[in-house]
């Protein structure tokens, strides 16, 4: 596991980008993942990755939706 956290802080490191909150991303995974084998947390991770997927369709059909409901509601808004 410390080779793990070598790892992403060379990678910050060496991205350029130096936002600052890669270490307590890789803090947070690990305190969220706790004693969780990585073959069973990628099932979490994957989970989440399709829900995200699938949410930022919905949410542009919904807001789609919402103006045309809007728009017949009152007929003389642009």
């Amino acid at each position: 596991m410390a080779s793990r956290g070598n790892t992403n802080e060379t990678q910050g490191s060496n991205s350029g980008a130096g936002l600052g909150f890669e270490r307590e991303l890789c803090q947070a995974t690990d305190a969220l993942r706790s004693n969780m084998d990585a073959a069973e947390y990628k099932h979490v991770v994957l989970g989440l990755i399709f829900l995200k997927y699938i949410s930022d369709p919905f949410e542009e059909q919904h807001a789609k939706l919402q103006a045309q409901r809007d728009q017949r509601a009152h007929p003389g808004r642009p």
